[in-house]
């Protein structure tokens, strides 16, 4: 069974360098977001992948072409919390009427809950765990944050405890038959 869960959260975006949440905005990779995705092959190098899924999102889809996974299983499963009237806006603004907001702990008007999100990823660990061989997903900051989180056996909520930074590759794993963080945002 799959043991291994590998991510790779995309390359920079105009928005994710400005701290923009970004669900269904389909924005493209910045230049130097594509140069950094691809030096992700090498980071990549040595692993036979029993599936390669990512996020329908062009930010996703190119930065498993660059990396070297131009035909990547689309998994609709794989997107973005949906932030509603938070796309496109700051923590900061939002702050500015919502003191202390987080997307781990506030309500997002108009966008999925904890519950909703948690559900979609559930099925992401499953679909990873059912193969024989590691599994290679491309996607977002928060929902793969939360996808380690579910791996865990914790709350989607407690993605908050993981930073991901764009274009980086983490994996995880098990460890006498407990699901384990092996390596995170190299």
């Amino acid at each position: 069974m799959g043991d291994e869960l590998y991510l790779v959260r995309h390359g920079q975006t105009e928005w994710s360098r400005d701290g923009r949440h970004t669900s269904v905005t389909d924005l493209p990779l910045l230049p130097e977001g594509e140069d950094v995705a691809r030096g992700l092959p090498e980071r990549l190098a040595g692993v036979e992948f029993a599936q390669v899924l990512t996020s329908p999102r062009q930010r996703a889809r190119r930065t498993a072409e660059l990396a070297g996974f131009p035909d990547a299983e689309v998994d609709e499963d794989l997107v973005e919390w949906a932030y509603g009237e938070y796309e496109g806006v700051t923590t900061a603004e939002i702050r500015e009427t919502v003191p202390g907001w987080t997307v781990w702990t506030h309500d997002v008007p108009g966008g999925e809950s904890a519950a909703e999100v948690s559900a979609r990823l559930d099925r992401v660990v499953a679909r990873a765990r059912s193969v024989d061989g590691p599994t290679l997903v491309f996607a977002h900051g928060h929902s793969l944050r939360g996808l380690t989180a579910r791996w865990l056996g914790l709350p989607v909520t407690d993605g908050r405890l993981f930073r991901l930074d764009t274009a980086t590759v983490s994996v995880l794993g098990e460890e006498r038959e407990s699901p384990v963080v092996l390596r995170w945002n190299s």
